[in-house]
């Protein structure tokens, strides 16, 4: 049994997010972590609410709430969604909180201890339309390495540059769109990252089984030249700035920025995984310091592109530079981004399908599956009606819904509710099993890589060799010449459902837990594949599942894309 810690990407606490924020982070890292428990491993998977900085700040005000009560909500709310879409977090926990206070603390005095803090007089941008210093991100411009004009003061999203806000053309307030804006001195901390850039270099290329698009990403900073990096900002609403437990000369009113604290609530979240459950620090520090064992832990995070800079450098620039035996991830899953419909999917925008919408017209299963199958790994993708339509038709209901059925049903009007006895497995289904026991290794080892596509695009293939094998054998017409060989033809049919329900779980995990209910079976992993197809004996009960997946009309196609082509309300 292997350790395994999962982390997502935190999302921020602003509102709802949208089905391209699902998949570029929470969902597969889900998959993944369903996927390492079935196979037996003991996993912590760990996700939060990121909810300091201004987005939570003008969140709050637009709302009416003081920020504290907004963000408590707001958690509540990304919570239940979580929850919807079956997101099985072992912890899903918050920014805010008090363990994250007082490491992010921590690791600001470990850092300046090591001589890797800097106090920086610096100018920064205020808008007096706003009344307030603006943060890098809520000053946008054009970016003047590749002109897209929605770049932020801190990274165009597009091209992925490092900026500093004064290097944007025609700059202008986020917030008020106030091209209004001053220069004006306050003294910040800066992370010296540009002492650190050799040794996450030499780090970064040991990696060599990561995604090209996480480490091109991570050299593609390193070769421009790893720049040092405020570290606080000048908010009402987050971590107050201190060296561990004491004060900070010079800081005071002062607070971290979000990206400094928001990486350092991963291990936050597992302290307070291990406070809610009454754990002493022994039980989750063996997750998180290689002084406690953490060095057998595999550690994977799930990531979109544009968050890869902050998880190859800036964070492992607290994690090494701290001098503490904490550990480093092993695995960085980084994704490309999913489009919609044509365009782009826009939380400002409101256009596109957010998590609340999807599940309002159609349960997890049919959302998990399609985003799943197809994840932007190597390139973007693009989400389209008619793409979801025939998916969840032909995938979800035509060839894993149908067969199930088929096979039940088929078994209940012929043999009754318990798997039937007579004949014995014969070249047909000797010739099934084999291909069977091929086509899981090759699952098992596109999922260990965490290929999701390829692992979807043979989940599939497993389904359709069931029906393939249904159609050619035919039970319904040999039953009236041969009942034993149907009786055999069906006994491996049902285990067949039981093979898909514990195959898919991962995926879909509610459809899973269906055909696992119905077929009296446990979820135990098929490393014994002739074994498994054979594990439910004559006389072992099952009953007929509720229809799995219904098919999506036209009409409803049609609405759908109608409805969700504009604004949110």
């Amino acid at each position: 049994m292997d350790r395994v810690l999962i982390t997502s990407a935190i999302p921020y606490i602003n509102g709802i997010k949208h089905l391209g924020n699902l998949v570029g982070s929470q969902l597969p890292a889900d998959l993944y972590a369903r996927y390492r428990r079935a196979r037996g491993d003991e996993v912590l998977f760990l996700c939060a609410t990121d909810e300091h900085g201004t987005p939570a700040e003008l969140a709050a005000a637009k709302a009416g709430k003081p920020v504290a009560e907004y963000c408590a909500e707001m958690w509540t709310v990304q919570k239940k969604l979580s929850d919807g879409f079956r997101l099985s977090f072992d912890q899903f926990g918050r920014s805010s909180s008090p363990q994250n206070h007082a490491l992010t603390q921590h690791f600001a005095g470990r850092l300046d201890a090591e001589g890797l803090i800097e106090e920086v007089v610096e100018t920064q941008v205020y808008s007096p339309a706003d009344g307030r210093f603006l943060p890098d991100r809520y000053i946008e411009g054009t970016c003047p390495n590749c002109g897209y004009d929605r770049a932020r003061g801190d990274q165009c999203e597009n091209c992925t540059k490092q900026l500093d806000p004064t290097d944007l053309l025609e700059p202008r307030s986020a917030i008020s769109g106030s091209t209004d804006l001053e220069p004006r001195e306050t003294k910040h901390l800066y992370l010296r990252q540009s002492a650190m850039a050799e040794r996450l270099r030499d780090w970064i290329t040991t990696r060599v089984d990561w995604p090209t698009l996480t480490t091109s990403i991570a050299l593609k900073w390193l070769d421009e030249g790893l720049r040092d990096r405020g570290i606080t900002r000048d908010l009402d609403w987050g971590v107050p700035v201190k060296r561990g437990t004491q004060d900070w000369p010079g800081m005071e009113g002062k607070v971290f920025y979000v990206w400094f604290d928001a990486p350092i609530e991963y291990i936050a979240c597992a302290h307070e995984w291990a406070d809610e459950r009454g754990l002493s620090q022994k039980d989750w520090y063996r997750w998180w310091r290689t002084d406690h064992g953490a060095h057998d832990v595999r550690y994977v995070q799930f990531m979109g592109k544009d968050n890869v800079p902050f998880h190859t450098l800036s964070f492992p620039t607290t994690i090494m530079g701290s001098g503490e035996d904490w550990k480093l991830v092993d695995y960085i899953k980084s994704f490309n981004y999913l489009n919609y419909d044509g365009g782009q999917f826009s939380t400002s925008q409101g256009r596109g399908v957010f998590m609340d919408q999807a599940l309002s017209i159609l349960p997890a299963d049919y959302w998990r599956w399609w985003l799943l199958r197809n994840a932007p790994e190597t390139s973007d993708a693009e989400f389209t009606w008619e793409s979801f339509q025939l998916a969840s038709n032909r995938d979800l209901a035509d060839v894993l819904g149908n067969f199930v059925s088929r096979v039940t049903k088929f078994c209940r009007s012929k043999f009754g509710e318990t798997v039937p006895e007579g004949g014995a497995y014969g070249p047909q289904e000797q010739a099934l099993i084999a291909d069977l026991t091929a086509r899981i290794a090759t699952y098992t080892a596109h999922m260990d890589a965490i290929e999701i596509r390829k692992g979807a695009a043979e989940l599939r293939a497993i389904w359709a060799a069931g029906n393939e094998y249904l159609q050619s054998a035919a039970p319904w017409a040999v039953f009236k010449q041969d009942p034993d060989r149907a009786a055999a033809q069906i006994r491996l049919s049902l285990n067949l459902v039981r093979l898909y329900a514990v195959l898919s779980g991962p995926f879909i995990p509610d459809a899973s837990r269906a055909m696992l209910e119905a077929m009296n079976a446990d979820a135990a992993w098929p490393d014994d594949v002739p074994g498994f197809l054979d594990a439910l004996a004559p006389g072992h009960a099952f009953a007929v599942p509720d229809n799995l997946f219904d098919k999506i009309t036209d009409d409803q196609r049609e609405d759908w894309a109608t409805r969700f082509a504009g604004r949110r309300d």
